[in-house]
């Protein structure tokens, strides 16, 4: 949830650094054509009044690049906050193109302005030649920013981005279990450890047939756990695969323990060569409550 506010508040922050970006395009034509406005009756007194002073104190518009810089400046961190969807038709070719055009036709058309025309067609022709820029510079500034996150080019199935820090740290204790790991980050791959410093808690291993589950996780468990002087239930219900491993490393953990365990075997589909318990032993039930 906080991590969704964030990005709406990112999301905002870079829709609002555009809309000064547009601001100042906007403010650009209004004071570079404002003869042709004033002929047309739509100039507002209270801008340009603002404008005037703005011009006394900073110098806005004493060259006709500022204010086109500033524009261009807020566009540039716009694009950089945004994340676009992906797409692999995006080339740094089709970029580049779209960079130089985009430039030729937002900073190097102040020429139009002196044309022989009436004042109102060349601030319309100015005008589209600005917009036109504009929108081919964000275009490209997107782009970028989508390739600069994403780096499509370099790595198609996207495993650099889905990649993330694992834990490297071997953290044991007289309970835990720790399972090695390799894991693929910043284009390596590094070794890493799972630590269940607390398996009283409970663990549970998922996976489909044949993925592994036994051999990455399970064994480890009944190595580990008999290695630190535990007892064990175990439940072998397919082969006596988890048995065999648990009777061996019961051999070679004997002086873990402080009593001395015993290794007993039930099987079910063999219950003659079962040890066997009579749960119902009076000597069992110490109370009426056993009963």
């Amino acid at each position: 949830m906080q991590q969704e506010d964030d990005l709406r508040g990112l999301a905002k922050t870079m829709e609002f650094m555009r809309a000064i970006s547009i601001l100042f395009v906007v403010i650009h034509i209004y004071w570079f054509c404002y003869q042709a406005i004033l002929e047309q009756g739509i100039n507002i007194g209270v801008v340009d009044k603002i404008l005037l002073n703005f011009q006394k104190t900073a110098g806005l518009f004493s060259n006709i690049l500022w204010t086109k810089l500033f524009a261009v400046v807020f566009l540039a961190l716009s694009c950089l906050g945004t994340k676009g969807v992906k797409e692999e038709k995006i080339t740094w070719d089709k970029i580049y193109v779209f960079l130089f055009v985009g430039f030729i036709f937002f900073f190097l058309n102040w020429w139009i302005l002196v044309l022989p025309l009436p004042l109102v067609a060349n601030m319309t022709v100015y005008t589209f030649t600005l917009a036109t820029g504009y929108i081919l510079l964000l275009m490209a500034g997107l782009w970028m920013s989508r390739l600069l996150k994403n780096n499509l080019m370099e790595d198609v199935f996207n495993m650099e981005n889905e990649s993330f820090m694992q834990e490297t740290r071997l953290m044991e204790n007289e309970y835990s279990v720790n399972l090695p790991t390799r894991f693929f980050y910043k284009k390596k791959w590094n070794r890493g450890w799972i630590n269940v410093v607390n398996p009283f808690r409970a663990t549970i291993v998922l996976g489909t047939p044949g993925s592994g589950k036994s051999y990455a996780v399970v064994n480890s468990f009944i190595k580990q756990q008999i290695s630190k002087g535990f007892a064990l239930y175990l439940y072998d219900y397919k082969f006596d695969d988890l048995s065999t491993i648990a009777y061996n490393e019961l051999l070679k953990n004997l002086d873990k323990y402080k009593v001395p365990p015993k290794f007993y075997v039930i099987n079910f589909d063999n219950p003659a060569g079962s040890h066997r318990c009579n749960p119902i032993n009076p000597d069992f039930m110490t109370d009426i409550s056993d009963a």
